[in-house]
């Protein structure tokens, strides 16, 4: 069986993270939920399985010296430095062009946290079964809570080591959440693909016919510089970006899932976050990262750079204190911090 190929999605700016993240450093290559980064740990994930060929990181220009310090020394690793930002589906396009067409592709976020990576792996094993039948597969992360703020996949009929999906389903409302998690149809759409090289091109040719010529004539006017792949810029400049979702996997009659149930947090804002550190909080679910005091308060997430921080009766809020900037949040409202002026006008 030959090597599944991990295609490692470097994008975003990572304001919901601000102040910590920002543009220059942003979230992925931060090291939020342990030593590593969300990058590194998105690295090591595969490293080391035969199963798995090196990475091939696709990414922006700003960040490259950054991702090639921390790839370190991973052999074979390549970065496919996009001239623009044009959204996932040009992104996983440029690196199914670069692969044989029958490489079975693994396309992952770059700042997605994974607890159990043994669980990850077993997921990738299925999701590539399935890509060499020429199925288009998501990952159906196992939902625990009527999440708002992810989009769902509701599962059709059985498929060997998954499912057809019958539904893709926006962001919900809490009672539509509600009624999604209680009927055990849905899955979370985490946002990590498998596919054959070949054959995503083809759907993608099929449904995005102009994005699907441009990416070609980026990557056959493209050079090589090393590890890094530098397409060609006018060409991929002209591309009307769109997601993956929206480009290919809504219009497919190919779209398959596996359930992947792995501790999957897309530490989408600091309330996630915090939730992600749940191992390491008090009695009253408090977690504390750097100096903090923290009296008569509940599910408080406090996190400094260097000033303490001094909380009296506080519940479900984040605190945030980030070179030379604080932060105050409810865990209700931490996903709106990305439209702060702050976070913006960076």
């Amino acid at each position: 069986m030959t090597a599944i190929h991990p295609v490692i999605l470097c994008g975003g700016s990572g304001t919901r993270l601000w102040p910590v993240s920002r543009k220059a450093c942003p979230k992925p290559f931060l090291p939020l939920v342990s030593d590593e980064t969300l990058f590194e740990q998105a690295v090591r994930r595969v490293a080391g399985d035969d199963r798995f060929a090196a990475p091939m990181v696709v990414a922006g220009a700003a960040h490259a010296d950054l991702i090639l310090a921390q790839l370190g020394d991973t052999p074979g690793a390549r970065l496919v430095i996009e001239p623009a930002a044009k959204n996932t589906a040009p992104a996983i396009a440029l690196a199914a062009a670069l692969l044989p067409e029958d490489a079975v592709m693994l396309v992952c976020p770059s700042d997605h946290h994974i607890a159990d990576s043994a669980a990850f792996r077993a997921a990738a094993l299925a999701a590539a079964a399935l890509a060499r039948e020429d199925y288009l597969v998501s990952f159906g992360i196992a939902a625990d809570r009527p999440e708002t703020g992810y989009g769902y996949l509701r599962r059709g009929e059985p498929l060997a080591g998954g499912f057809a999906i019958r539904e893709f389903v926006e962001k919900p409302d809490l009672a539509r959440a509600e009624a999604y998690l209680a009927s055990g149809e849905y899955s979370w759409n985490g946002g990590i693909f498998a596919f054959r090289a070949g054959h995503l091109l083809a759907e993608l040719a099929a449904h995005r016919p102009e994005m699907a010529r441009l990416v070609r004539a980026a990557v056959e006017g493209g050079s090589e510089d090393g590890a890094r792949f530098h397409p060609a810029a006018e060409p991929f400049a002209a591309i009307e970006g769109d997601s993956i979702d929206y480009a290919v996997m809504e219009n497919t009659a190919r779209a398959a899932m596996v359930p992947a149930s792995m501790g999957w947090s897309d530490i989408g804002n600091w309330a996630a976050l915090g939730e992600a550190l749940e191992g390491e909080a008090d009695a009253a679910g408090n977690v504390v990262r750097g100096r903090a005091d923290l009296a008569q308060c509940s599910g408080v997430f406090a996190m400094s750079d260097g000033p303490r921080i001094s909380a009296v009766g506080l519940t479900d809020v984040c605190i945030i204190v980030s070179g030379g900037e604080v932060l105050v949040t409810t865990r209700d409202g931490a996903q709106a911090v990305g439209k702060l002026p702050g976070a913006v006008n960076q």
